[in-house]
């Protein structure tokens, strides 16, 4: 499982979900939508309709995966933070019961609005 309790455990970059679909898929529940997919070097995050899978890659060769899914329905606050004019990187904060809090960096412009919307409307 990915070690949530680091100050920063991703700094994402925008990427289109289908370039990750082929990876979880095998995860997917049946009629669950990719909504938004973001990306480090190696791992990478998305975010479905239903909830956020972190996928930390693992090994030399980045065969072993690590896949954690994170469901809406256990999120109990989350918080986004705007990129501003000298810090530019977007942030997401969200805190799980029995999990506790995970945070992701976003860099770039990075619509962190959209993704409060999507999680308010799960968990409001």
């Amino acid at each position: 499982m990915i070690d949530f309790s680091s100050s920063s455990v991703f700094k994402l970059s925008h990427i289109d979900p289908a370039e990750v679909r082929p990876q979880i898929e095998g995860l997917l529940l049946e009629g669950e939508v990719l909504l938004v997919a973001a990306k480090t070097i190696r791992d990478f995050v998305v975010f479905t309709d239903k909830r956020v899978i972190a996928v930390d890659v693992q090994g030399i060769s980045g065969k072993k995966r690590d896949f954690t899914s994170l469901p809406y329905s256990k999120i109990q606050a989350f918080s986004v933070e705007t990129a501003g004019t000298f810090d530019l990187d977007a942030e997401l904060t969200l805190w799980f019961s029995g999990l506790g809090m995970v945070h992701f960096e976003f860099r770039g412009a990075f619509d962190v609005t959209y993704l409060a919307k999507l999680i308010g409307s799960k968990v409001l």
